[in-house]
């Protein structure tokens, strides 16, 4: 999944259980957050396969969207959401931060790059 599309989804599905989970103050992502995210998923198996089945739900929710099949994005945004949980409150606080981020910085570009590799791990 790319950075744009991690946002997007975000806003769709992950924005209110990440209500729950944002950093004190606000406090913007930052390079180690995402960092603290890849490490931990890319450790635990179980919530590496969560989070491929979740880059599969976003490419279905894409699909769905450029159909403007709106029951559709709904239905995948819910499941979206659910296994969101899974990955735990860093994942959730780390999406939640990035959908205040300028997709066209370099801390985006640097933060996307580092959920590229989780990706790579999908393709095994």
């Amino acid at each position: 999944m790319n950075l744009k599309l991690i946002v997007a989804i975000a806003a769709i599905a992950a924005a209110p259980a990440g209500a729950q989970a944002q950093k004190p103050g606000g406090a913007k992502v930052t390079k180690a957050d995402a960092q603290k995210v890849v490490q931990m998923i890319s450790a635990d198996k179980t919530k590496t396969q969560t989070y491929c089945d979740m880059a599969k739900l976003g490419d279905e929710i894409e699909q769905a969207d450029q159909k403007k099949d709106n029951k559709k994005v709904d239905e995948l945004a819910q499941k979206l959401d659910a296994m969101s949980k899974q990955l735990g409150p860093e994942y959730l606080a780390l999406i939640d931060s990035l959908q205040g981020i300028d997709p066209n910085s370099k801390d985006a570009d640097d933060i996307g790059a580092m959920l590229d590799g989780l990706d790579k791990l999908c393709a095994k």
